[in-house]
């Protein structure tokens, strides 16, 4: 829940001025951020950065490295774009709103559909990401996804295991595949219970945010 509410709102705080065409340099700040879609400085030097900065261990580390989603903030930039009125917001300027007033009592609650698609988007990336925790985190800080990938490695299924239980091989991949289903199942049940409760906002909000030609 932490990661997903850094990330909206890092998603956020760089779609609105992205999508303010008067902002300075815009188009630079626009490529600079695209790029990073294409090119990554790869594991080692992130390892190394995040070492650096005294995150390894933190909880931090499974957020700060990749807080902006690109692609996300993206749609959520030509949402802005295309689906919030300009005159709306030239209209509170002109009466004296500042840009933080007009992004907090403009634009927040009229992009409510497209912030329900970020929140399952990174609530779902978070879940299912066991790789990040693996790297930063130590044993006794495992996050659920990546219990449940050792878990799965740890019961597949050998000769010599086989040959200790009752039932030999059968039964050993019996019990392996009840433990890799079960894990499907915990992995899951929290986006299943969740995702109703958006349904409307999500829907809306996706073929709102996207590109339009």
């Amino acid at each position: 829940m932490v990661g997903t509410l850094f990330s909206v709102i890092m998603i956020y705080l760089v779609a609105y001025p992205l999508s303010q065409k008067s902002m300075p340099a815009r188009s630079f700040f626009s490529i600079f951020f695209i790029v990073t879609m294409y090119f990554g400085g790869g594991l080692i030097p992130t390892y190394l950065v995040v070492k650096d900065t005294g995150l390894i261990g933190n909880m931090w580390s499974l957020f700060l490295p990749g807080g902006v989603a690109v692609g996300n903030m993206i749609i959520v930039r030509n949402y802005i774009e295309n689906s919030i009125p300009r005159e709306l917001m030239e209209a509170a300027q002109i009466d004296g709103a500042s840009h933080l007033r007009v992004f907090w009592n403009i634009i927040i609650p009229l992009s409510r559909p497209i912030m329900a698609v970020m929140v399952v988007f990174s609530m779902v990336a978070y879940w299912n990401d066991w790789f990040t925790p693996m790297i930063y985190l130590t044993s006794e800080q495992a996050s659920l996804p990546l219990v449940l990938s050792n878990i799965l490695i740890k019961s597949s299924v050998s000769t010599a295991q086989a040959s200790t239980i009752s039932g030999g091989y059968a039964e050993m991949n019996k019990l392996t595949e009840m433990l890799k289903f079960s894990s499907m199942v915990v992995a899951a049940v929290p986006m299943l219970v969740f995702y109703p409760f958006v349904q409307k906002y999500f829907e809306k909000g996706f073929m709102a945010g996207a590109v339009k030609g």
